[in-house]
């Protein structure tokens, strides 16, 4: 049977947070999920993504999925992805969830000492471990989900499928987003996909806006890089390649590129204006109309809406010299540039090559992956206001383009529009993701789940 949620004001809080939390034996079975998989490492060097999935398409197999409908491969024995199938009448094409099941590396020493990145820990009301936050806690949810249905004999209008998939973090030739499209283009073709990247957010304990990810910057990195005849050190010259490359960097960290804005972004900065009060409310409001001076106001507030606001470039790592006592032959920089999605890779080394304004400093690109935008579909944006609106009552929806990124973006350029959303609500200025003490909010994993689960049923039925 369908449970339903209302908008009226609860009598008490205890009453509306138990109006938004799933049936206890559901929250078990997401827990015992959620605890399972952050407890197998599974970082891109000390880790492997196997024994996650092995261990998932297990508990498919004991809740009744047959064994066509659970696949199991990737590009490394230690890097296998899951693919799975829940039947729907086929009146639609099919959605995807999908999750990655690798996570950051961690080492014990670097958290705190009485907290492990490798074991689940509950303490002060949050879940511990890597890949909590990012990706673990969505991927044991959406395998719940599937479970579920399957128990309650729910009849979708649309199969589902779940991607649970390798090396997000990692990238290279073991990413399993990429190796799905290019060689098992059938088993995840989909209308379209939900995916990480949104985010709830928490003011001083009160949600007020839920994000959902409908774009993200493409990634880039150039090599900048110098080479020299060198000499001896007693004999210096100002040909020196470390000079060249130090100037190339010091006039791009002066540079800016253009500000502007996009429908993802226009509608991010007018959804977030309403949540503000007083002048910050009137220009975000103005920098979502396209105003330049209210664009370069919030741009320098915040280095997240700067990066929403503009291509950005980067030096990460530098390498150079030989000897301590003898001239560099070469100086070298790695510039890492998220760039947004309507800027192209010629735009942006025809303009890096302007800065550096120095023929002995060579550009090179080594890594372009390219992004897009998802459509802003109706009935994607509608279904995540309805289900929002029903457990959070006021609160806003914001779409975003996302400054990092994910593996939505490789699905996004397939042709599959892909939308971030989790229902995940964190602190302002507190997701530890990547970090130290990665956490969860007990309660916002269990909201979550409510979430997704509501979520998938209402583009499903």
């Amino acid at each position: 049977m369908r449970r339903f949620f209302f908008s009226f004001a609860c009598a008490s809080a205890g009453l509306c947070l138990a109006a938004s939390l799933p049936p206890e034996a559901d929250r078990q079975l997401a827990h015992d999920i959620y605890k399972q998989i952050v407890e197998i490492q599974s970082g891109y060097t000390t880790g492997a993504t196997t024994p996650v999935v092995e261990a998932i398409a297990a508990r498919l197999r004991a809740a009744g999925f047959a064994g066509p409908d659970i696949f199991v491969g990737g590009a490394s024995p230690r890097k296998m992805n899951l693919v799975a199938r829940y039947h729907g009448t086929g009146k639609r094409k099919p959605i995807m969830l999908l999750a990655h099941t690798d996570v950051v590396e961690a080492k014990k020493e670097d958290w705190s000492p009485n907290l492990d990145p490798f074991k689940f820990i509950e303490k002060d009301g949050y879940y511990y471990g890597r890949g909590t936050a990012d990706d673990k806690a969505q991927a044991a949810i959406w395998v719940e989900t599937l479970i579920r249905f399957q128990r309650e004999g729910y009849k979708p209008d649309r199969d589902i499928i779940l991607a649970l998939t390798a090396d997000e973090e990692g990238g290279g030739p073991y990413n399993g987003v990429e190796w799905l499209i290019k060689n098992k283009r059938d088993l995840i073709d989909a209308d379209f996909a939900l995916n990480e990247g949104g985010k709830g957010e928490l003011d001083h304990g009160k949600p007020v806006a839920n994000e959902i990810q409908v774009s993200e910057k493409s990634y880039m990195n150039y090599r900048f890089e110098v080479r020299n005849k060198g000499g001896h050190s007693s004999q210096p010259v100002a040909d020196n390649a470390i000079y060249h490359l130090a100037g190339a960097l010091v006039r791009l960290s002066q540079f800016g590129f253009p500000l502007k804005t996009n429908e993802v972004t226009k509608a991010y900065f007018t959804q977030l204006a309403k949540l503000d009060k007083g002048e910050m409310a009137e220009d975000l409001k103005s920098a979502g109309e396209g105003s330049q001076a209210a664009m370069e106001k919030i741009a320098a507030e915040s280095p997240a809406w700067n990066s929403m606001l503009r291509t950005t470039c980067v030096a990460t790592m530098l390498e150079g010299g030989h000897a301590p006592n003898a001239l560099p032959q070469l100086a070298a920089a790695n510039v890492n540039c998220r760039v947004l999605p309507e800027d192209s890779p010629d735009y942006v080394i025809s303009t890096l090559k302007r800065i550096a304004n120095d023929d002995q400093v060579a550009i090179k690109p080594t890594q372009v992956e390219l992004s897009a935008s998802s459509p802003m579909r109706e009935d994607v944006l509608k279904a995540v206001n309805r289900v929002t609106d029903t457990m959070w009552p006021g609160v806003v929806v914001v779409p975003e383009m996302s400054t990092g990124a994910t593996d939505g973006r490789y699905l996004r350029v397939a042709g599959i529009p892909t939308y971030g959303v989790q229902g995940f609500f964190f602190e302002r200025n507190d997701n530890r993701s990547h970090g130290r003490d990665e956490r969860m909010r007990v309660q916002s994993f269990y909201e979550g789940q409510t979430f997704l689960y509501e979520l998938v049923k209402t583009l499903s039925q």
